[in-house]
């Protein structure tokens, strides 16, 4: 039997054993701490990744939704490119008047099909000759246009959106060389006070 120091009180035991459970307890609570932040530590590096990969794959499903459009674009324009000679055919024919009966019907089926996919006919007479959306076959001149203008459309051109894929053959007029703009009101009041002011400068000369 063990034997109590001699001297001690009779309540040394208790506090003994407080002051070990309390140094078990900041121990238990200090290793817990630790591990408390090593797992937010982990959890940050988890979540990170998990993002970054999230990223990736909304970039991924962007490129290929992107090259499915694009692959697309190009199948549809090719179909339609083929297809310009056989719209061209339909055009000399109306303008002949042979659109009739059951060939009238499938003409028209097919430019309603081909506008669905965004084929579009361009080229009108009287527009602004344009180089980028229109090629000058024939060139005259005319007192009747203030600028370069389309004054017939031997072929009409096609595009897809912004995409020309032919342009269209013109006849372009161009102003009359020589040719002078009417001079309106303001215009004759500027050269009467030219003219005042040159007159004032020769008197005090």
């Amino acid at each position: 039997m063990t034997e109590k120091p001699q001297g001690a009180e009779p309540g040394d035991d208790s506090a003994a054993e407080e002051a070990v459970l309390k140094a078990a307890e900041e121990a238990v609570s200090g290793g817990a701490s630790e591990e408390l932040a090593a797992a937010k530590r982990e959890l940050a590096e988890r979540t990170g990744d998990l993002q970054r990969l999230q990223a990736e794959y909304q970039n991924y499903r962007k490129r290929v939704e992107r090259d499915r459009l694009t692959v697309r674009e190009i199948a549809v324009s090719n179909i339609l490119e083929s297809l310009i000679p056989v719209l061209d055919d339909i055009g000399r024919a109306r303008e002949h008047g042979e659109v009739t009966g059951g060939f009238k019907s499938v003409s028209d089926s097919l430019e309603t099909v081909v506008a669905k996919l965004g084929l579009q006919q361009f080229g009108k007479e009287g527009e602004p000759f344009d180089p980028t959306m229109h090629e000058a076959l024939m060139h005259s001149y005319s007192s009747d246009v203030t600028e370069d203008t389309c004054v017939q459309i031997l072929q009409p051109g096609y595009r897809i959106g912004e995409r020309i894929i032919r342009p269209a053959m013109v006849a372009v007029a161009e102003p009359q060389p020589g040719t002078q703009t009417t001079s309106g009101p303001d215009d004759a009041d500027k050269a009467a006070d030219a003219d005042a002011d040159k007159a004032d400068g020769g008197a005090e000369s």
